[in-house]
Parts: structure tokens; sequence; C-alpha cells
């Protein structure tokens, strides 16, 4: 892992063609800019794991554990 202490409105360039700016910086929050092509996605962390928890979550329980929960519900 890199990392880079920035300026505001100092910008760091990942490969050729992305570019990130610190755009603003208040209390404990930093505002950035990202200009990269738009073929590139760009999503935050968080909404990736959300993503991977509710596929998770989603996934269609087998016969025998449906056959298992109505025993218990007797």
């Amino acid at each position: 892992m890199l990392v880079i202490s920035r300026k505001v409105s100092e910008s760091i360039i990942i490969g050729d063609n992305v570019e990130i700016i610190l755009s603003e910086i208040s209390g404990d929050r930093a505002k950035i800019c990202i200009n990269a092509p738009k073929e590139i996605p760009i999503v935050r962390k968080e909404l990736l794991e959300t993503r991977r928890l509710n596929k998770e979550a989603s996934v269609i329980p087998q016969k025998q554990t449906i056959a298992d929960l109505k025993k218990l519900l007797k």
C-alpha cells in the first residue's frame, strides 16, 4: 500500500488516465475528485460489500433446509 500526503488542490495520477484530486478537507473528512474514463467503474467499497452481503442473503435455500425449517415450526 502506498500512502501519500496531499494538500487541497494537489493530485495523484494512477496509470495514464486516472487523476485523483484532493478537493476539500473539513474536520475528519476529505472530499476527492476522480477524473477517469467512463469505462472505468468507480464504486465506494462499502457499496460493494453491501452488494456482496445482499447476494449471499438472496441465495435460494435448498429443499432439505426448507423441510428442516417446517419441522421446527410445527
